[in-house]
């Protein structure tokens, strides 16, 4: 019998005992004893004139049937889909309350066995409608804040192609720093979005997951141009693939920050105007020096250079939609913990290329040039406040 076969079969005995413990189980054993465990977490905020739209989700064991609703220690009226929200299950209150703009409230669910559940909104802004208007506005911002910066720092290849061989090595330990910092810095916001959503789906886990799926998924996507190309993977086919990686990644982060922006968009908490745009030039233009650092020896195509700009810049556009339009902080954080991972498998490739002659990964040079590349994307991030 092929192995196939027996996998196939062990796999589907598994699954009738499982199928059959689970039958069982639940008719041997006891209920649980004690009150219920109520716990909902309010996954988003939606205002609009004289009304308060709450998205909850059951990230608790028991059922959550609610009761009653105060904004501001005030009882008022709301409706739901569904009262009674069992496990996991996600249901839409819509408060009637005569918000007023900027002004902060505090929301107390109070369910059927008296259990208070407390949520707050820190400044009140209408929620932007999803119209032509909407995605116009974020396929602008994503553009600029992502797609324009990348093609700025780009400009630098033509000096790039005449340093010499110890500069090139240079620029690359700078690309790792600047790299570095960006993994960094998407793992702390996806913690952060994850730790905020009640951990319905596994949390802060989901962060890793993502990460390491990009990872892996990144691996067998380098592995495969390296044998696809074969005997063509000569030094400029090797440049032109760790660009593309390097491209990829860094777009993978950008989606990321353009979650972070459209999300912060949606709640009222972006401050748009030319300090956002000019911040975000600044910030991200040193991405677009990672992405032609590989670049220094070769003579790419403007199309080619343009392609790789897109992949890198464009998926800030997605982000920004993505952001201010689901529900799910679980969802954003997924997607944040892929940028990372993309960006963990972007450094490995990058590594030896910062090597010397005799092998050595790190010298006074390379290593300061790690350390500027961190702290330039640290200053600059400081310019950004999203």
């Amino acid at each position: 019998m092929p192995a196939w076969a027996l996998a196939l079969g062990a796999l589907a005995a598994i699954a009738a005992i499982l199928a059959l413990l689970a039958a069982l189980g639940s008719e041997s054993l006891p209920d649980r004893s004690g009150p219920p465990i109520e716990e909902l977490a309010v996954e988003r905020t939606e205002l609009s004139p004289n009304r308060i739209d709450l998205t909850l989700r059951n990230t608790g064991p028991d059922p959550v049937e609610i009761g009653q609703v105060f904004v501001n220690d005030a009882f008022v009226d709301f409706t739901a889909g569904e009262r009674r929200v069992g496990r996991l299950d996600a249901t839409t209150l819509s408060l009637v309350y005569p918000w007023q703009e900027g002004q902060p409230y505090a929301i107390s669910l109070v369910t059927s066995t008296g259990a208070v559940i407390e949520s707050e909104i820190a400044a009140a802004a209408e929620t932007p409608r999803a119209d032509a208007g909407f995605f116009g506005l974020m396929t602008l911002l994503g553009t600029y804040v992502g797609i324009v910066p990348v093609l700025l720092g780009m400009l630098l290849l033509p000096a790039l192609r005449r340093s010499g061989e110890r500069w090139i090595r240079v620029v690359m330990a700078l690309t790792v720093g600047l790299l570095g910092f960006l993994a960094l810095d998407g793992t702390l916001e996806g913690l952060e979005l994850a730790g905020r959503s009640g951990g319905a789906f596994g949390g802060v886990e989901v962060v890793f997951v993502g990460a390491a799926v990009a990872f892996l998924g990144l691996m067998g996507l380098d592995r495969y141009l390296t044998r696809r190309r074969g005997d063509a993977a000569a030094a400029g086919a090797t440049a032109n693939r760790l660009a593309l990686m390097v491209a990829i990644g860094i777009g993978l982060h950008n989606l990321g920050e353009g979650l972070a922006i459209g999300s912060a968009y949606a709640v009222g908490e972006l401050a748009l105007g030319a300090f956002l745009v000019v911040g975000f030039a600044i910030h991200n233009t040193t991405e677009g020096v990672a992405i032609v650092a590989p670049l220094a020896r070769e003579r790419p195509s403007f199309a080619g250079l343009a392609g790789l700009g897109l992949i890198a810049g464009a998926p800030a556009i997605a982000g920004a939609v993505i952001g201010a339009s689901v529900t799910s902080p679980e969802l954003s954080a997924l997607l944040l913990g892929v940028g990372v991972g993309a960006i963990a498998q972007v450094i490995v490739q990058i590594a030896p290329s910062v090597r010397d002659a005799a092998g050595r990964l790190l010298d006074a040079a390379t290593a300061t040039a790690m350390a500027a590349g961190a702290l330039a994307l640290y200053a600059t991030g400081l310019l950004v406040s999203v």
